[in-house]
C-alpha cells in the first residue's frame, strides 16, 4: 500500500503546489511509483506539467460526485513513474455540494483504495483553507508534508493548522502522522533564518524541520511557465538540490 502524504497549508502562496511536484518527480527519479493528486479548484498541477487544465474532460470532481472511480481519470506516465489525477475549476462548485453528501469526510480515502496498492505514494496537493478537501485529504492520508513560507505571518498560521491536524488525528485518523515542516521560499536575510529558528523553538520538538530550507528562485516560475520542473533547466540550484534531499529522507526515513 501507497504511503499518502497530503502537502497541507492553509495560507497561499508557500509553494504547496511546486513542492508536490518536486517532491514527487523526485520521488519518481528515485525508482518509487508516485500519483499526485490535484484537491486545488485551481489546476496547477495539471498546469505544471504543461497540461491546460480546463481542457481536461474527467477530473477529481467527477471522482467527488461518485460519477466516475479515480482509475478512470488518471493521467498515466506523466513522467516515468509518475502518474497524475488532475483538477480543474469544476471541483470548486463540487465542494458546494459535497457538504450535503454523506460520508463527505471519508470520500478520498474510499476513493484511494482501489490505486493504493499500485503505488509506493501518493501525493495530495490541498486548497489554500482548511475546507472540505483538506479535511478529506487528511483523513485520506498517514503523513502530512506543511511547506511554510519563511515569513512572519507563515508561522503564526502553521501553529493553527497543528491544532487542526492534532484534532483530526484524535477524532478520525489515528495514524496520520507529522512528516514535517519545510521552510519555502527562503531568502539569506536575518528575518528568514529568524522565521526557522523560532518555528524550531516552537515546534521541533514534535516535528521535523526539513534541511536546507527551499531557496527562493526565479528559476521555479521559469519552470511551471515551460511546464516543466527546475530538475530539468536548473538541476544544481539550492532548491533542486533541497527537494531531491527531502525525497531521499522520505524513502529513508
Amino acid at each position: 500500500m501507497a504511503d499518502i502524504i497530503a502537502v497541507v497549508n492553509q495560507k497561499g502562496g508557500v509553494a504547496k503546489t511546486t513542492t508536490t511536484i518536486h517532491v514527487g518527480v523526485a520521488l519518481a527519479h528515485l525508482g518509487k511509483k508516485v500519483l499526485l493528486v490535484d484537491l486545488d479548484s485551481q489546476g496547477h498541477l495539471a498546469e505544471g506539467f504543461g497540461i491546460v487544465a480546463d481542457k481536461i474532460e474527467h477530473e477529481m470532481s467527477d471522482v467527488f460526485e461518485g460519477s466516475k472511480s479515480i482509475k478512470d481519470i488518471i493521467m498515466p506516465n506523466i513522467r516515468s513513474h509518475l502518474d497524475l489525477a488532475p483538477s480543474n475549476v469544476r471541483l470548486a462548485d463540487m465542494e458546494l455540494t459535497l457538504v450535503n453528501m454523506r460520508f463527505r469526510e471519508s470520500k478520498l480515502k474510499r476513493a484511494l483504495e482501489p490505486v493504493s496498492p499500485r503505488y509506493d505514494f501518493i501525493l495530495l496537493d490541498c486548497p489554500p483553507n482548511l475546507g472540505l478537501f483538506t479535511v478529506n485529504a487528511l483523513i485520506a492520508a498517514n503523513k502530512v508534508l506543511i511547506p511554510m513560507a519563511t515569513h512572519f505571518w507563515s508561522m503564526l498560521g502553521v501553529s493553527r493548522l497543528l491544532t487542526s491536524i492534532q484534532a483530526v488525528k484524535q477524532e478520525a485518523n489515528p495514524t496520520l502522522e507529522l512528516l514535517g515542516i519545510l521552510p519555502t521560499r527562503f531568502t539569506r536575510t536575518v528575518h528568514a533564518r529568524e522565521v526557522i529558528d523560532r518555528t524550531k523553538e516552537a515546534v521541533g520538538g514534535e516535528c521535523r524541520i526539513f534541511e536546507p530550507p527551499i531557496h527562493e528562485s526565479v528559476r521555479f516560475a521559469e519552470a511551471t511557465g515551460q511546464g516543466t520542473t527546475v530538475f530539468d533547466i536548473a538541476p544544481e540550484i539550492e532548491g533542486a538540490r533541497a527537494y531531491r534531499k527531502i525525497a531521499e529522507e522520505i524513502v529513508h526515513g
